[in-house]
């Protein structure tokens, strides 16, 4: 039998789904995969309903049915304050996986570099593998997860194709100031980098923090790709229905990969989805009091066990030390804590390029009856 190709060698499967399956084979509450347990609005499911009896069973357009770009781009256009045209700035993908594939495939050929923040979401490291490019690694430090201005200069100096730039970010929660994007910003025109965001949780922030969308700081559009979804925003991560964002001329090259990927994302799912693009600003504030509520309900079963804990400031993740339970490494945590306790959390060195080993993410994108079930179960750890 031929050798499979020796680029996957470099990486493992997904720790995260990995963690999900023995969730499920063990009876475990998953709060490793971050996915809800409640349904998405209303509009939407009525939408959905409403798709499955029009004619939207066969393929749309490659690049997204024209009524959904219509909405996605005034909904973009209503938060950033930048013109979005539905032919010329958008592509429609399969998810913000996808998305992000679709962007590193269009900036980067074969031994390019791309900037990776560590940690990081696990996708991002392996995209550029599997796109022949080289991730250069710039660590955010604990306990803020600042990065160091003169560290990620010198990162510039290798001269990398592009920056990820996850924000709010997976796993650590952190959402980046105006001036730290301002930072990113002024090197990436300095050594003429794109700026790859992946920005899913733009609408889970928490209080008095604020997202800022890099695309709209002053200069930034031309070399901003935007990689988005609408997983999260309205809890439909089986949806699958993600973007790239981008100057016209980055977009007509996305389409290619995009199509020769995917060919498109799910036609009546589009359809559906327009409800949620259309609905109101009320339901973005509400969406952020929902999580700030689920954050304090699972943050207070921390502080009654006593382990330190990040407290995010947007997404919904929380890094969680446990260090004080003994265990050498938190592989060993997260499978005993699955196996034993009857929650489920990923090991933090899967996010990492430095050897960090002693924290386990945990989510709270749950109903809060599965959360207080989650800390009654996690609080035999005090005992």
């Amino acid at each position: 039998m031929p050798a499979t190709a020796t680029r996957l060698n470099v990486f493992t499967e997904s720790v995260i789904r990995g963690t999900t399956r023995l969730a499920n084979q063990h009876g475990a509450i998953n709060l490793s995969q971050g996915f809800p347990d409640f349904d998405p609005p209303e509009a939407l499911l009525a939408g959905l309903e409403k798709a499955t009896r029009g004619p939207h069973h066969q393929y749309a357009m490659t690049w997204g049915a024209p009524r959904f770009r219509d909405a996605l781009a005034r909904k973009i256009s209503r938060f950033t304050g930048l013109e979005v045209d539905p032919d010329r700035h958008l592509v429609v993908t399969c998810g913000s996986t996808e998305a992000m594939m679709v962007a590193m495939m269009t900036a980067c050929n074969p031994g390019d570099r791309v900037i990776v923040f560590s940690p990081f979401y696990e996708n991002y490291a392996a995209d550029a593998i599997l796109c022949g490019a080289e991730p250069i690694y710039v660590p955010l430090r604990l306990p803020d997860f600042h990065f160091d201005p003169e560290e990620l200069a010198r990162a510039f100096a290798l001269k990398p194709k592009a920056i990820v730039v996850c924000n709010p970010s997976n796993p650590t929660g952190k959402v980046f100031t105006r001036e730290e994007l301002m930072t990113i910003l002024n090197l990436a025109e300095e050594h003429d980098a794109f700026v790859i965001t992946d920005e899913p949780y733009e609408h889970v922030v928490f209080a008095p923090h604020e997202h800022v969308y890099f695309s709209a700081l002053p200069g930034a559009a031309a070399r901003t790709i935007t990689c988005n979804s609408l997983s999260k925003t309205y809890s439909i991560t089986g949806w699958r229905l993600g973007y790239v964002h981008a100057a016209p001329e980055v977009i007509a090259q996305a389409r290619k990969v995009h199509d020769f990927l995917t060919v498109g994302a799910a036609a009546p799912l589009q359809e559906a989805a327009v409800a949620g693009l259309e609905l109101p600003d009320s339901y973005y504030a509400g969406l952020r009091d929902l999580y700030t509520r689920k954050r304090d309900v699972f943050l207070d079963y921390l502080r009654q066990i006593g382990l330190p804990f990040t407290e995010p400031q947007g997404a919904y993740f929380t890094l969680v030390d446990i260090s004080p339970l003994g265990f050498e490494h938190d592989s060993e945590a997260s499978e005993w804590l699955i196996k034993e306790i009857g929650v489920a959390g990923v090991a933090g060195s899967s996010f990492f390029r430095e050897p960090v080993n002693h924290l386990i993410r945990f989510h709270f994108a749950k109903n809060e009856d599965t959360l207080h079930a989650a800390g009654e179960r996690l609080l035999k750890l005090k005992r």
